[in-house]
């Protein structure tokens, strides 16, 4: 398998604890092209949104991190993340979009001004605190449907575990983690001692650590960051519709495909 990916990804995170957890030999590679949005090459080739994770499996090109994460459980079916019972599947899978779309939101909007220096003084501060109040709230929801349980799927490590490690230990990176000694703060400090979530996010710790010198890339338009959906929406009602604008008019963001243009 060849996995196009970026390790700051949480959705690519996400996708190489799935293929840890069950012991699946696969490549990663950081397309070259990455960030760019050009058109040519085979990362676009085997994605037109040109995101990553793309999973590619011998005749099957896969991209969007939760189709790959079922072909992978229906391809693989053991070690099995999703349990067998249908509710508790809707369950994972529940925890799964709203990590994907409301936290990953806010984790990405703390980033753009962190990392990217999107926003200054006045407007950074407040963007931080938006995020910092939202992320207590995401946290709160997450706790609830851990409860008392050593794992969101319940007595075993599952599907649910793998989507929510990447985004709270990014919070966590931020210094925005769960209160120390609160469940969901043990159920990190749990989590990060399985080989194939360690692997992962010791790959992530190297790529954050190189970020202060990649940054330029994205203020510069060398490199564009993507606001898509739930990013942009984040920015919007967060108070940094300014940042959005200043974006567009620097050239330095970007859509997802097909783009105004119409082209690729």
């Amino acid at each position: 398998m060849l996995l196009y990916e970026h390790p700051l990804s949480s959705y690519a995170q996400k996708v190489k604890i799935a293929l840890r957890e069950k012991g699946i030999p696969f490549t990663a590679e950081l397309p070259e092209s990455f960030g760019t949005g050009r058109r040519d090459g085979p990362f676009a080739a085997a994605n037109p949104r040109t995101e990553v994770p793309v999973l590619i499996d011998g005749a099957v090109t896969l991209f969007e991190s939760t189709v790959i994460l079922e072909y992978i459980e229906e391809s693989r079916p053991e070690p099995a993340l999703l349990p067998r019972e249908p509710a508790a599947r809707a369950f994972a899978r529940l925890t799964e979009e709203v990590c994907d779309t409301q936290y990953e939101a806010v984790n990405w909007g703390f980033g753009e001004v962190l990392w990217f220096r999107r926003a200054t003084g006045d407007l950074a501060a407040h963007l931080r605190a938006q995020a910092a109040a939202q992320t207590r709230v995401l946290q709160a929801w997450l706790a609830a449907r851990l409860g008392s349980a050593p794992w969101f799927g319940g007595a075993a490590f599952g599907w649910a575990d793998a989507a929510v490690a990447p985004m709270l230990n990014r919070s966590v990176h931020y210094g925005l983690g769960p209160e120390p000694g609160s469940p969901l703060a043990d159920w990190h400090a749990r989590v990060r001692e399985r080989p194939a979530v360690a692997a992962t996010f010791a790959e992530f710790d190297a790529a954050a650590a190189r970020m202060a010198e990649a940054a330029d890339l994205y203020t510069t338009g060398g490199r564009r960051r993507e606001y898509r959906d739930h990013r942009l929406e984040w920015m919007v009602k967060s108070g940094g519709i300014a940042v959005v604008l200043e974006g567009l008019r620097d050239g330095n963001i970007r859509f997802p495909w097909p783009d105004g243009a119409g082209e690729g």
